[in-house]
């Protein structure tokens, strides 16, 4: 593995791990709307793909999502790793049957003897884009057994999260943030290099209060912990990094010293991935809790296009969670 690292974008960061992956794996087939140059894909993560390993390799595709999955299932069962674009996270309902009630099973019903690699990848956008085209909705795909979901927070994870699900016998979800695409930066390695399933990395320490969050609620919950910090309450930030398999550890770890918990996230508080936390850490530590495991996620409402709802957490909800813990 190269010592070598590069200033990148998360954009920049996937489309170099989509570039490290199909050098080393001739079987990785990209597929989706305006994938392939001289757009290289919407949010530009495809970019110079099929110039450099051909458009048999990097297919622009009809509008068709649940053709353009099925098509990867198909690769899969055949020997290659197909990834799928999904130009944003909303339109993934066309793709959960093949997803979901095909690929995520087959292993599973044949004994091991059809596994059906592919990963899809989606992006889910700020409120500007409206009702349709900015949901949350990786519960969905959390609740079917079969099936890896990530959602990074940085470049490196993306790059990492990205070689690793495209290694993985067992189809992946890779969830993209138009506001972290380009918002963040930070020196990425050049060559390979993989973030394992399952492993989530604490950002900030402290011994007062667990958060608990991922995605693009990550940057909210550490700017929360700082303005917690000034006030005397020191918080322990979680970035999950992967959904499924999710690091209950390493959180159960954080809370046995902590004793208080908060979730957040961007998604719909109402039956979103922080009630399975915040469940399961009230189960195995209901006796060392000081308090309710608290959530802060999207109000339970469509996605407005005009700015006159703030439906997603704030610095100022997390922060009001918290304090009622104490």
């Amino acid at each position: 593995m190269s010592d070598e690292r590069q200033t990148m974008t998360i954009a920049q960061a996937i489309n170099s791990g989509y570039h490290c992956a199909m050098e080393a794996d001739d079987t990785i087939v990209i597929l989706g709307e305006d994938v392939a140059d001289p757009i290289g894909g919407v949010f530009k993560t495809t970019k110079d793909l099929s110039t450099r390993f051909g458009t048999d390799r990097v297919r622009a595709t009809p509008i068709a999502e649940g053709a353009i999955a099925g098509t990867a299932v198909g690769l899969g069962l055949g020997g290659y790793r197909g990834v799928v674009e999904v130009m944003f996270f909303d339109f993934s309902t066309h793709v959960l049957d093949q997803v979901l009630n095909h690929a995520a099973k087959f292993r599973y019903m044949t004994g091991g003897a059809t596994p059906t690699p592919l990963m899809v990848t989606s992006v889910v956008g700020s409120s500007h884009f409206g009702a349709q085209h900015a949901q949350s909705v990786e519960a969905w795909f959390m609740h079917t057994p079969g099936i890896n979901v990530c959602f990074p927070s940085t470049p490196s994870d993306a790059k990492g999260l990205v070689q690793t699900c495209l290694e993985s016998p067992d189809p992946s979800l890779l969830i993209q943030h138009t506001g972290l695409l380009y918002a963040v930066k930070e020196d990425v390695p050049v060559g390979p290099y993989r973030v394992p399933l399952g492993k989530a990395t604490t950002l900030r320490s402290g011994n007062d209060v667990t958060i608990v969050s991922y995605g693009t609620s990550v940057r909210t919950a550490v700017a929360a912990a700082d303005q917690l910090a000034s006030e005397g309450i020191q918080a322990e930030v979680i970035d999950l990094r992967s959904l499924v398999p999710l690091d209950f550890d390493t959180v159960l770890d954080s809370v046995i010293r902590t004793r208080r918990c908060v979730v957040t996230h961007e998604a719909t508080q109402f039956a979103g991935p922080g009630a399975e936390i915040a469940a399961r850490v009230s189960e195995d530590l209901f006796n060392e809790l000081l308090g309710p495991v608290l959530r802060v996620g999207g109000l339970f409402t469509p996605v407005p296009f005009a700015k006159t709802l703030d439906r997603l957490p704030t610095v100022g909800r997390i922060t009001a969670k918290v304090k009622q813990l104490f």
